[in-house]
C-alpha cells in the first residue's frame, strides 16, 4: 500500500506537505515527485500509465492556476485519484484550479478535496486504504476517535 503524492510546481509543495504528514502518521508510505501536466507531458504519461503497476494504491495530485494535473492523470491511470486544487500565484482566489479539478466528464472521475485541502485528500486516501487494510482503518478509527475527543474537551472548557 503505497499513495503517491504529485503535484505541478515546487511551489505547490507547502499545501501538498499536509497530505505527506498525515500519510506518514497514518504509517502509510508515500512516493512524492512534481508531474507538470503542461511542462512535463511524457513524464506525466509515463507516470499516469504505470503508477499501479509499481504498487501506487491510490494517486493525490496537487495543482494551481489551469490545474489539469489531476484530471490528465486521472484519463491514464486505473487508479483512484484525488484532486487538490491549490491557490496558488497566478490563480483566479483559486476558483480556477477548483473548477479545473471538480468539473470532470463522465467516466474519468477525479474525487476533489478543498482548496488548499491536502491534509483532507491524505485523510481520505489512508480511508480507501482501510476500507482493505485493518491496520490503517484502525489507525482511522483512533484518528476520529480524537477529533470527537478534542471537540468533547473543548465543549466541557467551554462550559466551565
Amino acid at each position: 500500500m503505497k499513495v503517491a503524492v504529485i503535484m505541478g510546481s515546487i511551489s505547490d509543495m507547502p499545501v501538498m506537505q499536509e497530505a505527506i504528514d498525515i500519510l506518514k502518521a497514518f504509517d502509510i508510505e508515500t512516493e512524492v515527485d512534481i508531474v507538470s501536466a503542461h511542462r512535463t507531458p511524457e513524464k506525466l504519461f509515463d507516470f499516469s500509465k504505470n503508477a499501479h503497476h509499481r504498487g501506487i494504491t491510490v494517486i493525490i495530485a496537487g495543482a494551481g492556476g489551469a490545474a489539469h494535473l489531476p484530471g490528465m492523470v486521472a484519463s491514464m491511470s486505473p487508479l483512484p485519484v484525488i484532486g487538490v486544487p491549490v491557490k496558488s500565484s497566478n490563480s483566479i482566489d483559486g476558483w480556477d484550479s477548483i473548477l479545473s479539478i471538480l468539473q470532470m466528464p463522465g467516466g474519468v472521475p477525479v474525487a476533489t478535496v478543498a482548496l488548499n485541502g491536502a491534509k483532507n485528500a491524505g485523510i481520505l486516501a489512508a480511508q480507501i486504504i482501510g476500507s482493505h487494510n485493518k491496520s490503517v482503518l484502525d489507525r482511522i478509527i483512533l484518528y476520529k476517535t480524537g477529533l470527537k475527543e478534542a471537540v468533547n474537551i473543548a465543549s466541557e472548557t467551554l462550559h466551565k
